[in-house]
């Protein structure tokens, strides 16, 4: 039992790759442990193509890994060493049913480590060593042990394989040359297969570079993943808080509503009663003198009766009219009828107005390639205005709002938290997402931009000045050439001047695109980004004269 235990302890202690107890023993970053000089050696062999390999779990390193020396295994090796069991341990040198036996050996036969396609044989570590230091077997090439070594020779001349055939693609011996494949376009198998390792080197690149494409596109559409549903959620939320204060503001105004109705019910029942009260004393003094005429008809005193009928007989008029127009349940049918028209507009807006058509369509597969014609562009064509409470008081507007034009005089515009007051610049008063497409006819020298809407409007600094911000881009034009500008960084534009620029906008793509337009379209400059905010076309004049355009295609 203990001769067994101490098997189990050796068979621990020993080489996955020379089966010997560990001679040195390190280990790599996977956690398994191998003779220093056997590892090293494993890894020559990988270095050429690359990518490390541990022989026994294969997981892979890049790059090369680093050898740790394991301490406590090499104490064990020697613990095992002093007690005599390394002859168990040697018993892994043999040849098993499954592993390349070494050609040489006599007897019980050792497993070879090294295969000669020269010799077409296989040796154990003693009796590779002639092929290390005799000169003879120099050009000798020595591979992995293998055990498919016959499938080199020549089936039918019993020689080895080193011509390839590319006319028949096969592997063939130089016999086969004189015979069969005679006339046949050959070359030695070594260089075919330089020449096929450069095709392999070149698909894997190809395979490693889609690889990488691949999974830049997996990261960017798990990003679009999170974009939508932080979208939906904030769009969610967002149009729960406008239909409650929908909603709420419709409660207010019911109450108000009533309120009105109870309050101008209980001015009209007031009106009414008070006329009824009137009337109702009326009628009393009618009802006295009634009474007093009817006890003067009954008087028989003919001298009684002339007195006192002067006095009785003449009747006052009535204070109110004797008809009075009651129009019943009609006093509040038209604040009902208002209520109900409302309702009625209400429904038709709900019922008209296709929320489904402001949702922009999600394209996540594959990227909107950029329009190659001027037509094409067209298609994505924003009629755009500026806004005058933006514009400097010294631009003048004119054209609707679609061109700003530099002044001598101030104008006197209204006082606006949005208008540029030092920088003679505007913005245009649309937002600008999705894909979209504008031109600029401009005069003298200006800045045709793009920015953020929270761009600062005040001071003298920088930090309002269209393309000097990282919330702002701006194409400088001139008669000279072109200028970009962004972030206070300056580049030059080479391109032929053109009095109009094209703007082409890809936002969810990070795309700001600057073109000349002429009778074709030359792309001026590009910017690729990733844009936070929707952007706002902007205008910078420099010079008193100076014009820009926001141009509407006919």
């Amino acid at each position: 039992m203990a001769q067994q235990g101490n098997n189990v302890e050796s068979e621990k202690c020993s080489c996955s790759i020379c089966l010997d107890l560990l001679k040195d023993p390190v280990t790599i970053p996977c956690g398994h442990s191998y003779c220093m000089d056997c590892i090293k050696n494993h890894c020559d062999v990988e270095d050429q193509r690359r990518i490390h390999s541990c022989p026994q779990c294969r997981k892979e390193f890049i790059p090369r890994p680093g050898l740790v020396k394991n301490t406590m295994l090499a104490e064990l090796v020697e613990d095992l060493k002093r007690t005599g069991f390394q002859a168990a341990a040697a018993d892994h040198c043999y040849a098993g049913p499954e592993d390349v036996a070494c050609d040489v050996c006599t007897g019980r036969k050792k497993k070879a480590v090294k295969s000669c396609l020269v010799c077409m044989a296989s040796y154990c570590e003693n009796h590779l060593q002639p092929h290390h230091y005799a000169p003879t077997f120099d050009k000798h090439k020595i591979i992995v042990a293998s055990a498919n070594l016959q499938q080199n020779i020549c089936c039918r001349h019993n020689e080895v394989m080193k011509i390839f055939c590319r006319t028949d693609q096969q592997c063939i011996c130089y016999l086969c040359l004189m015979d069969e494949h005679k006339g046949h376009e050959t070359v030695p198998a070594a260089a075919e297969r330089t020449e096929k390792q450069k095709e392999l080197q070149e698909r894997r690149q190809q395979i490693q570079q889609r690889i990488q494409d691949q999974e830049k596109d997996v990261k960017l559409l798990q990003q679009e993943v999170e974009a939508i549903d932080g979208s939906a959620d904030k769009a969610v939320e967002d149009n729960e808080k406008i239909f409650t204060d929908l909603i709420r503001l419709i409660q207010k105004r019911s109450s108000a509503v009533k309120q009105q109705i109870r309050s101008q019910q209980e001015t009209e029942v007031s009106r009414v009663k008070e006329l009824q009260e009137k009337l109702e004393q009326e009628i009393t003094e009618l009802k006295r003198k009634d009474a007093e005429l009817e006890k003067l008809l009954n008087t028989e005193d003919h001298t009684q009766f002339l007195q006192n009928y002067p006095s009785l007989s003449a009747l006052s008029e009535s204070t109110h009219s004797s008809s009075i127009n009651i129009r019943p349940l009609r006093y509040f049918e038209d604040v009902t009828a208002a209520v109900s028209e409302l309702r009625e507009k209400i429904q038709d807006i709900l019922r008209d107005t296709n929320f489904s058509l402001a949702i922009t369509e999600v394209d996540v597969l594959l990227p909107q390639p950029e329009p190659k014609s001027r037509a094409g562009f067209l298609k994505y064509f924003r009629e755009i205005t500026l806004d005058p409470n933006t514009a400097n008081s010294y631009m003048a507007l004119s054209e609707g709002n679609r061109k700003a034009t530099l002044t001598k005089q101030q104008l006197f515009y209204d006082s606006h938290p949005d208008r540029f007051t030092t920088r003679f610049q505007v913005l245009n008063r649309e937002s600008l997402t999705g894909r979209c497409y504008w031109e600029v006819e401009w005069r003298g020298e200006v800045f045709v931009a793009a920015s953020y809407k929270d761009i600062s409007r005040t001071g003298a600094s920088v930090n309002c000045v269209l393309g000097h911000t990282e919330k702002s881009w701006g194409l400088f034009c001139s008669k000279r050439g072109y200028k970009f500008y962004h972030n206070k960084v300056q580049t030059p534009v080479p391109g032929r001047v053109s009095s109009r620029i094209g703007v082409y906008l890809d936002h969810r793509a990070g795309i700001l695109s600057f073109y000349s337009v002429s009778e074709t379209m030359t792309l001026l400059y590009r910017v690729q980004t990733t844009f936070t905010q929707p952007l706002y076309a902007g205008i910078r004049l420099l010079d008193e004269g100076n014009s820009a355009e926001l141009s509407k295609v006919k």
